[in-house]
């Protein structure tokens, strides 16, 4: 049967049909849409697999390896800020190993279409010691679900599969099965020694997985998702990994002049990569997001081969790969676009019409009109629009929660700075020192006046008064 499905939408299919017991997500763009599937999927109202959001990734990747524990297959699905979020569990997953197999699915956002950087999630899958997978189009993305899943039950290891924006969102043609695969059956079969990671079970599982890596190699080596196609001109090679390589096969409609080694299954392929750099004179290696195997490569090549990549100029730096930028590199013509219109004015994005948040900020800056120097601090969400035009009514936007922790750090600050004042007056008059009960901090309705919002001492008498009255009343508390 074919399905016309977006890259997210394909490996929704593809975990459903390799008998999906759970899925554990919290929404961020570019997965959002592949949780979503699994709700509305008929076949997982009739199995009634798990499908709600969670409170946040830590939450999600800690509830699907709960469900692993008990021998089911389980899905995580975030974008790449969210993998630091479940960092703990998630590098500690590589140590427990998995009962049912697990799949992490990480989309990573080149050129931060929606996010606050350009991480590469790679990164994560060698620190955590564990299968990475990165599908070059919508149908290995749909495949390698399968793939992955029965990866992870014989390797007793959770697998990270990476996509990018551009794969995630983006549609195409899929063959999918007529008849899903069943679900695993229950079972008790996972060891406490595994699991419970005190020192000495955790000392034992850290050599048992370090040992695993030469085999996981071999596996990549031997992968389908990873092959070496030969070409006649040995004076260059290409190794292009994920979406890359599909970006590679657009450039060469009739097929590639040049070797060719596709990359999408990790660990690298150090075998395959040391047979390209002897062969070919020079390596280019294209890849979405960081120069992740480009740095690798420079550690396993034997000879003189030149290494050319995002390192060294031929591609940029930063921000997505596209054809065109991989045209560049390899000396092709590119195709000429059309010119911006002048006609057309700039759309930057806004708070919806309607929105809840617009009456808030435009209560909370007529509210900071009498306090100087204020500042806001923000949150992730649609929120964060609130920085822009017409109310410019936030400073700071770091992660998410990082609003109230990084206020009480501010907060702090000025504490800090309003006991440096105390203490220069106090070797000029010796004040008498009120203390807060609830603070212990000496002096605390003064320093009110210095935080980053109104009202913060809760203990405050309802209605306040003005920070010319405050600063009146409490320097007349020094008398």
């Amino acid at each position: 049967m074919r399905k016309l499905l977006l890259g997210d939408e394909a490996i929704a299919q593809g975990a459903l049909d390799a008998g999906l017991s759970g899925v554990y997500a919290y929404p961020g763009t570019p997965s959002t849409e592949i949780t979503e599937y699994i709700q509305n999927s008929k076949l997982a109202v009739e199995r009634n697999v798990h499908r709600r959001w969670c409170t946040n990734e830590k939450t999600a990747m800690e509830a699907a390896l709960g469900m692993s524990f008990m021998g089911k297959r389980a899905l995580v699905c975030m974008k790449h800020v969210g993998l630091n979020v479940c960092a703990d569990p998630f590098v500690n997953s590589g140590m427990t190993g998995v009962n049912g197999g697990l799949v992490v699915l990480v989309a990573d956002d080149p050129s931060m279409h929606s996010s606050q950087d350009e991480q590469d999630s790679r990164f994560y899958g060698k620190f955590a010691m564990i299968p990475t997978l990165e599908p070059s189009t919508q149908q290995e993305a749909y495949d390698m679900m399968e793939k992955a899943y029965e990866l992870s039950e014989e390797v007793c290891l959770p697998v990270l599969m990476r996509v990018t924006t551009r794969m995630a969102h983006s549609r195409a043609v899929v063959e999918v099965k007529e008849t899903p695969r069943a679900e695993n059956e229950l079972n008790y079969d996972a060891k406490a020694s595994h699991w419970v990671l005190l020192p000495g079970n955790a000392i034992k599982r850290n050599i048992t997985v370090t040992g695993q890596q030469a085999e996981l190699e071999q596996r990549a080596v031997n992968s389908e998702y990873n092959k070496y196609i030969d070409g006649a001109d040995h004076s260059m090679g290409v190794i292009a990994t994920g979406i890359a390589y599909n970006y590679l096969m657009e450039c060469y409609p009739d097929g590639c002049p040049y070797p060719v080694l596709k990359i999408s299954q990790y660990p690298m392929p150090k075998e395959l990569i040391r047979r390209m750099t002897a062969e070919c004179y020079a390596v280019l290696i294209a890849e979405e997001g960081q120069p992740f195997v480009e740095d690798l490569v420079r550690g396993v090549m034997p000879g003189n081969a030149v290494i050319k990549g995002r390192l060294t100029g031929e591609l940029p730096r930063t921000g997505e790969l596209n054809p065109d930028a991989l045209k560049k590199a390899l000396g092709l013509p590119v195709s000429e676009g059309y010119a911006s219109c002048e006609d057309v004015a700039p759309r930057p994005p806004a708070l919806c019409q309607g929105c809840g948040h617009r009456d808030v900020y435009t209560a909370l800056n007529e509210v900071l009109k009498d306090y100087p120097n204020a500042r806001v601090f923000g949150d992730i969400g649609c929120y964060t629009l609130g920085f822009m035009p017409p109310f410019k009514a936030i400073h700071s936007c770091v992660d998410m929660g990082a609003s109230i922790t990084m206020a009480k750090g501010a907060a702090g600050s000025a504490r800090c700075h309003q006991r440096e004042c105390q203490h220069h007056r106090h070797h000029q008059r010796q004040p008498h020192h009120r203390y807060d009960g609830w603070s212990g901090l000496g002096r605390y309705r003064q320093v009110r006046r210095h935080l980053p919002w109104p009202g913060y001492d809760r203990r405050a008498p309802q209605g306040g008064c003005s920070p010319a009255q405050e600063h009146a009343r409490d320097h007349a508390s020094d008398a």
